[in-house]
């Protein structure tokens, strides 16, 4: 009675264009009101929004998100664009290389998909039209690259991970990250170079190596970010929460040196940040009291029992999981899905013997197609305004770079050490 009501309430409330936050936060009170009086089913949401925002790991989000606005604004984009091209601008639809790239490792340093999509879409779109490519097709190179910066490190996704799943490592969970982001890219390439060749798209000159050296020199400030940050939580120098401190720390200090953030727009830049992390904190305060909520009703433990009676063969199960998580996100942001669904899921795949990271990295990774998606998709939506299209126009393009992504996940799915062998390198 009460999953049905959590259930059909909240397909409901998304259907008639209830924001997320809200959708979460009715339908779990409305399921609340069916088992106890109003006055404590109210107390007990707003109990449990509270103390699931009670976790100093959670602290890490706004830094991260307020390092990443500085960074958007920093002339970093540019600077990785430039490196990027001089490194694969020679092969085959170079210059949707250069966009895989530099989106992957802004969006990695920024932690957020739709900065990259923004920062880089904006700079690389009328370049890529200049040599020929469709400005659908960059749109859609744009969007799905961006993506993997949420799988590469630093990843507040997997830091909301770590708080659902009940602990497990973000030091690990970062270093985990690495191979099935960077897989990702290298598929998306391939996607890029066959699409080139079938086009006929002239192929750039080979950059020197002294200009390799100049842009690599010019962009380095900004990639050293990944070393301090990932290397300090590493090497046990502070925490994933410290670290994030630290990053904005630095980011201020590219500021100053690139020159291209005056000191009066930083207060627009702070106000920014607090918007998002306000955004993103309420998802997560009725994310946990929806999970909560599940938990308090047995939902976790009856769907484990119903998927082990299916099957306890650990491809199938993998493959009902993948299917899920892949429709859920089609419908829903990743940070309420990931607190939301871990719990439920977690328990499934720990009964087979999977080690909670690499979980970790196939939820994430399944959660990133959904938002190269409509209706939800923010990332597809910010890719198409940046570019002036349409999504209907960018959907074909986008089909053959979906199945890239679809091809990582499912190796990364079935082969464990793509996300668990760098952690195990470093003894986590």
């Amino acid at each position: 009675m009460e999953v049905t009501i959590l259930v059909v309430a909240f397909i409901i409330l998304i259907g008639i264009g209830v924001p997320i936050a809200w959708s979460i936060g009715i339908s779990t009170i409305l399921t609340m009101l069916v088992s106890i009086p109003a006055l404590p089913a109210f107390t007990t949401v707003a109990h449990r929004m509270a103390t699931g925002l009670d976790s100093f790991a959670l602290l890490a989000i706004p830094f991260f998100i307020l390092a990443g606005q500085i960074m958007n604004r920093g002339g970093i984009a540019s600077r990785l664009v430039s490196f990027a091209k001089t490194l694969v601008g020679s092969l085959p639809g170079g210059l949707a290389h250069v966009n895989i790239i530099a989106a992957m490792l802004f969006g990695a340093i920024a932690g957020s998909a739709a900065a990259a999509a923004s920062a880089i879409g904006s700079f690389m779109t009328d370049e890529m039209e200049k040599e020929g490519f469709s400005k659908e097709f960059a749109a859609a190179i744009n969007i799905t690259s961006s993506t993997t910066g949420l799988v590469i490190p630093p990843s507040n996704v997997l830091i909301v991970y770590s708080l659902a799943s009940g602990g497990v490592s973000i030091a690990a969970l970062f270093l985990a990250g690495y191979i099935p982001g960077i897989l990702t890219g290298l598929l998306l390439m391939i996607v890029a170079a066959i699409w080139s060749k079938r086009k006929g798209m002239k192929v750039g000159k080979r950059s020197p190596l002294i200009d390799v050296w100049r842009t690599f020199w010019r962009a380095f400030p900004s990639l050293l970010l990944l070393f301090v940050v990932i290397g300090g939580i590493v090497a046990g120098i502070f925490t994933a929460t410290e670290a994030s401190a630290v990053a904005v720390l630095y980011c201020l200090l590219l500021t100053y040196l690139y020159k291209e953030v005056s000191w009066n727009e930083l207060p627009t830049i702070f106000i920014d940040s607090v918007g998002t992390t306000a955004i993103v904190m309420l998802l997560i305060g009725t994310s946990m009291s929806m999970s909560w909520v599940m938990a308090y009703e047995n939902i976790p433990q009856d769907i484990t029992a119903l998927l082990l009676s299916f099957s306890d063969n650990r491809f199938v199960i993998l493959m009902i999981i993948n299917a899920t998580l892949l429709f859920v996100g089609v419908f829903m942001d990743m940070t309420p899905a990931v607190l939301i669904f871990t719990p439920i899921f977690l328990p499934v795949v720990t009964e087979l013997g999977m080690d909670p990271t690499h979980f970790g990295i196939i939820m994430v990774l399944n959660l990133t197609i959904g938002l190269c998606t409509p209706p939800v998709g923010s990332v597809l939506f910010i890719g198409v305004g940046v570019a002036g299209t349409t999504i209907q126009k960018v959907i074909k393009p986008l089909l053959p770079l979906f199945i890239a992504m679809l091809v990582a996940l499912i190796l990364v799915t079935y082969i464990p050490q793509l996300s668990l062998w760098l952690p195990g390198l470093f003894g986590f």
